[in-house]
């Protein structure tokens, strides 16, 4: 089966983007299922109630999210409810899930987690929780429901905790993918045990920006460090993800596939 997982959706630019290009790909590259990274999707800052449901009437299976899902408090209450998924790795008093398994229209049982780095980030609720250590856990528990693929969305700046964490989970899991760096990587790849990677899926917004941000606004706040001004970027919008074929019955990936689409 074809499974799309898709960047960083970045602001405004990112949510039309993706509503006018998403229908389109489904068919075009014959899609069964559809992860999303959602996290910078209002304003570049989280993720609004409202917005997140604006996207999952579109041919989206599961959002994910990121250290930025906690920046909108009225997303909140739908967390545990809704097919949204923050880092798992969190301290247990935050709210929503961050795992759980779905079912693809052809009945394929699919697992999807999302885990959050420790290297250079602002964890908001991870701090000192060991990405490798809650994978375990995880992986006990989705083998207890008998998943048949599992994806993994790992929310992390440097690209070694990424590629240490592909190998880690090395033919434990059908894919896994890195995300928040808003820079498409051109690593992909199976590796032996077949398992799909890629250590970042880039973002879908707007690319004529510094990941997303106003590049005047970034320019001024690098060259006198006032951090003050948060401004999306408008131009340049491009969708960015992977396409992947996994096998349901062994749920090892057979390909992975970049996808770089622009805005017309």
């Amino acid at each position: 089966m074809n499974i799309l997982m898709i960047g960083d959706i970045f602001g405004r630019p990112g949510r039309e983007l993706i509503k006018t290009l998403l229908p389109k790909i489904v068919e075009e590259e014959r899609i069964d299922f559809v992860v999303a990274n959602g996290e910078n999707a209002a304003g570049g800052k989280g993720i609004t109630k409202k917005i997140a449901e604006e996207l999952l009437l579109l041919p989206i299976d599961v959002m994910t999210g990121g250290n930025h899902i906690w920046e909108q408090e009225d997303l909140f209450p739908i967390l545990s409810s809704a097919p949204i998924l923050r880092p798992y790795n969190v301290k247990e008093n935050l709210p929503g899930r961050g795992w759980d398994l779905f079912i693809s229209s052809n009945k394929t049982r699919i697992a999807v987690v999302c885990l959050q780095g420790l290297m250079f980030m602002d964890n908001k609720g991870a701090e000192g929780t060991s990405p490798f250590a809650a994978m375990d856990k995880v992986l006990y528990k989705i083998k207890e429901k008998k998943a048949d693929i599992i994806l993994v969305d790992f929310h992390a700046e440097a690209t070694s905790e990424k590629r240490s964490m592909g190998w880690y989970l090395e033919g434990k899991v059908s894919a896994i993918v890195g995300t928040h760096t808003h820079v498409q990587t051109a690593d992909e790849g199976i590796l032996p045990g077949g398992t799909a990677y890629i250590s970042d899926l880039g973002m879908t917004g707007p690319h004529h920006s510094v990941i997303g941000l106003d590049k005047d606004v970034a320019i001024h706040r690098f060259l006198t460090g006032d951090k003050k001004g948060f401004k999306v970027a408008k131009e340049g919008a491009r969708f960015e993800g992977v396409v992947i074929n996994i096998d349901e019955v062994s749920g090892k990936a057979k390909s992975i596939k970049r996808i770089q689409k622009s805005g017309l």
